[in-house]
């Protein structure tokens, strides 16, 4: 990550699992997106949407909020490119899409209401 970001970045050594609450394994979230486990993967890669281990022992999981009536949460997929452009991993994008930021709310709800542009330009500023 760039000096910025690194500054204001979420750290990796914090309790995801219980900041997110709910997560689909790859196969729940196949079937919640009505795609093959291989097109999760595929979506992962290409940053459209994030994945990471809630707790120890556990695999990889993406975010129940996500996924959205049938789709991923309008705005996600820019959202995480522009994390990643800027050095982010998932866990660190997670973090950040589900920490209560003041947008009113966390970023996800903000997203998930369709109020996309107010993240963003919170998360252009975090991300540089």
């Amino acid at each position: 990550m760039n000096d910025v970001a690194s500054s204001s970045a979420p750290t990796p050594e914090s309790d995801l699992g219980a900041l997110v609450g709910e997560w689909l394994d790859w196969s729940e979230t196949a079937s919640a997106l009505g795609v093959s486990v291989n097109k999760v993967r595929t979506m992962i890669r290409e940053h459209e949407l994030a994945a990471a281990v809630p707790s120890p022992g556990a695999g990889q999981k993406v975010p129940a909020l996500f996924v959205h009536d049938g789709l991923i949460a309008k705005g996600l997929p820019g959202l995480l490119t522009m994390f990643h452009d800027g050095g982010w991993s998932d866990r660190e994008c997670i973090e950040w899409i589900y920490t209560d930021m003041g947008l009113p709310g966390r970023p996800i709800d903000a997203l998930r209401e369709n109020r996309g542009s107010e993240v963003k330009r919170r998360a252009q500023a975090e991300a540089l």
